[in-house]
């Protein structure tokens, strides 16, 4: 997916959140800012939002010094997800719902706006609105004959609803060879390879790292060992927007998108309305 309008202003705002958060230095808050609006200057018409951002986000830790300024904000959103699933599976959920979960995970901003108190029930209410596209028939049908999933994260927090997915998938599918990739190390609220440790997926799948930082998953900037799995694999499950921005661009069938529509730029890139829920089949 190449930029919209409305990502240069996007990218803006993510860095003044990074400034904020990161440090209370005034004078390198400004610093970062102005590193940003520097780097911003190289944005052009074939610009992936997610690369883009990345890139200039990288910019801004170096200038204001901190290399992880949404360490507290993880940190958050683990603990609150982590407590509202450990609930759910103790309920019978099965694997349409896992799916449901998983996409709710990418939906909820666990660390802002929402009390521990209130997140079950919005989590509940959620459960029952409808996929906006679902191609979870699909997707099933194709794990029913593949060897190999590859299941491709997105942020703290969710990672936990994408873990009880990734349970019942294994259940259902227990032929499946599952890898889970998180980012090499930190960017923004994306999970790590470290993350996904600490949430124990090495329980249920083998982790592999992306080999990047740069947000979703652009293969240009991928390890050797990441590209090895990802070109192997018979079916791909990605979450979230990051990981569409730079797959949508290689037009693969193997990879099913999981994911709310959080941004115009995106419900517009997909023909939905903005804040639809989807598991769709790419192209």
């Amino acid at each position: 997916m190449k930029i919209h309008y409305e990502c240069f202003a996007c990218a803006a705002n993510q860095c003044q959140k990074i400034v904020e958060m990161g440090t209370n230095d005034l004078e390198l808050r400004k610093r970062g800012v102005i590193e940003a609006a520097k780097l911003m200057a190289g944005i052009n018409e074939d610009s992936i939002p997610a690369v883009f951002g990345s890139e200039v986000f990288l910019g801004v830790y170096r200038v204001i010094g901190n290399d992880d300024p949404f360490k507290e904000y993880k940190e958050l959103s683990n603990r609150l997800a982590e407590k509202i699933v450990s609930d759910l599976e103790g309920e019978e959920i099965d694997l349409k719902t896992a799916l449901k979960l998983a996409i709710i995970g990418n939906v909820i901003d666990f660390a802002v706006g929402y009390s521990p108190e209130s997140i079950e029930e919005d989590v509940k209410a959620m459960l029952k609105e409808e996929l906006y596209v679902d191609h979870s028939d699909e997707l099933f049908e194709r794990l029913e004959k593949a060897k190999t999933l590859l299941y491709l994260t997105d942020n703290c927090g969710e990672i936990y609803f994408d873990r009880l997915f990734v349970k019942k998938l294994k259940e259902a599918f227990p032929h499946l060879e599952i890898y889970v990739a998180g980012k090499e190390g930190p960017i923004i609220n994306d999970a790590t390879v470290e993350d996904l440790r600490k949430a124990g997926f090495e329980e249920l799948a083998e982790i592999v790292s992306t080999g990047t930082r740069i947000v979703g998953v652009p293969l240009d900037r991928v390890s050797d060992e990441f590209r090895e799995v990802f070109e192997k694999a018979d079916v791909i499950i990605a979450k979230g927007q990051g990981n569409f921005e730079t797959l949508s661009e290689v037009k693969d069938n193997r990879v099913f998108y999981l994911l709310k529509a959080k941004c115009r730029p995106i419900a517009r890139e997909l023909g939905v309305p903005q804040g639809s829920m989807v598991c769709l089949r790419g192209n």
